[in-house]
């Protein structure tokens, strides 16, 4: 096994860190509400993005890469009358490797636990084949209301957005269709205020201030891995993943210590992440370390190591080491 490594020094600026707190035992008043939902779609519709935007604060990772998604992840999203637990999963596919396989029986698993299921259709797409084979796929989770989510409308003219609620509308008999732009804020509080009316009487099941239940180590996983997608070609996203060796608090410098690895399959990809002298790798570290001290709320030193795990994503073994 050979190795590339990268060290981050930090920088002088941080934000807050994020707490999870503990659900509350009181009883809320009447009519409140809490339940789950899990966007779906083709990769790349809109899912994490809009999963961000109603959570206020990035608990996802995006990319216009393929598989960017990999685990359910879940986003707290508090209002007045309720709270909407949002489930990110995977892009639905036709899997052609063993992890591709286990993501979607991650996508099953959850979607058959879900109290809605919202289905997100961009805008600017045509609805096609693979939009198709996942409206088919909701018939076989017939305890959740279907919703239909229509995204990146900020992107097309009125008309268009009008012809692709038309098209979505004759797929199935939604609960009801919204229209949406997360990256301009178009109808986010109708998202919350539709979904939260659909959503079982309960008392909150998470404390006020909670934005996710992911650890911290996993979302410094994915943002190092977020950092490693941009620029990369279509092939190469789906042989990246990321596991930390360590996290230590450096009390007499107010600094946080990772170590991390960055793996492929194949040396010819190592040799891309790394790029000439080590250029890449090293604006990969640049750029995950400044997410990363948003994250933890001060200074960051981090240390990525780059491995080869011949082809991971179809060996058993290299999956269940690697997380999957």
């Amino acid at each position: 096994m050979t190795e590339q490594v990268i060290t981050e020094q930090p920088s002088t600026d941080a934000g807050d860190a994020v707490d999870l707190s503990a659900a509350p035992d009181s009883v809320p008043e009447e009519g409140f509400r809490a339940g789950f939902v899990s966007f779906v779609g083709r990769p790349n519709v809109g899912k994490s993005t809009l999963t961000n935007a109603l959570v206020g604060e990035k608990v996802a990772i995006t990319s216009s890469k393929p598989q960017t998604t990999r685990r359910a992840i879940r986003g707290i999203v508090h209002a007045d009358t309720g709270q909407l637990i949002i489930v990110d999963t995977p892009g639905i596919h036709r899997p052609r490797t063993l992890l591709g396989q286990r993501l979607n029986d991650l996508v099953s698993s959850t979607l058959s636990d879900v109290d809605v299921i919202a289905m997100c259709f961009p805008a600017n797409e045509d609805i096609g084949p693979g939009d198709r084979f996942i409206n088919e796929q909701l018939d076989s989770y017939p305890r959740a209301i279907k919703v239909a989510i229509v995204t990146k409308i900020d992107t097309v003219g009125r008309d268009h957005v009008g012809a692709q609620l038309l098209a979505v509308s004759e797929l199935r008999d939604w609960a009801t269709i919204i229209p949406i732009s997360a990256i301009d804020d178009i109808q986010l509080d109708v998202v919350t205020r539709e979904l939260i009316a659909l959503m079982p009487v309960s008392q909150p099941l998470y404390g006020e201030d909670a934005v996710t239940d992911e650890t911290d180590e996993d979302r410094i996983a994915e943002l190092i891995r977020e950092a490693a997608l941009e620029g990369v070609s279509d092939e190469l996203p789906h042989s990246l993943a990321v596991t930390i060796d360590e996290m230590n608090e450096r009390e007499d410098k107010d600094l946080l210590e990772i170590h991390a690895n960055l793996w492929v399959e194949r040396d010819s990809q190592k040799g891309i992440i790394i790029g000439k002298g080590g250029s890449r790798l090293g604006d990969v570290g640049t750029r995950a370390r400044g997410a990363i001290e948003i994250l933890v709320g001060k200074p960051v030193y981090l240390n990525i190591r780059v491995k080869v795990a011949k082809e991971w994503q179809r060996d058993a073994k290299q999956l269940g080491r690697l997380g999957f």
